[in-house]
């Protein structure tokens, strides 16, 4: 069974910079695509970003240009670099896998969770001015 593990939260001021990273057990890891989302206290959960197994990028809009996706396949993480932290930034960050292993999805598919079947236990990210 596929477990991901998410690390690399923590409390940043505003301005600043964190790296999430998320290690996946199990086989086949390159190939799936693989998404990050998060979720603030009294809202739903929400599509950040998403990278497929081909290393089509996809980002939200309100972290395009701040936060970069990347994959390393061989050490089979996923790591989320997020710049230019804001306040609004906070929330739990949560790693996920997609159900689908075709080459080609449409970002449809990669920004609904409902996409995705395997998701980690999150990691806190607070940011504060």
């Amino acid at each position: 069974q596929v477990q991901l593990v998410e690390s690399g939260g923590g409390l940043v001021q505003a301005g600043e910079s964190l790296r999430l990273s998320c290690a996946a057990s199990g086989r086949a890891f390159s190939d799936y695509n693989m998404g990050w989302f998060r979720q603030s206290p009294g809202k739903e959960r929400e599509f950040v970003a998403a990278i497929t197994r081909t290393g089509s990028l996809h980002y939200a809009d309100s972290v395009e240009g701040r936060f970069t996706i990347s994959r390393d396949n061989a050490k089979k993480t996923v790591s989320l670099q997020m710049n230019s932290l804001k306040i609004d930034d906070t929330a739990v960050y949560y790693c996920a896998r997609t159900r689908r292993t075709a080459y080609y999805v449409p970002r449809s598919y990669l920004t609904d969770q409902s996409s995705y079947d395997t998701w980690g236990q999150g990691t806190q990210v607070t940011v504060f001015s």
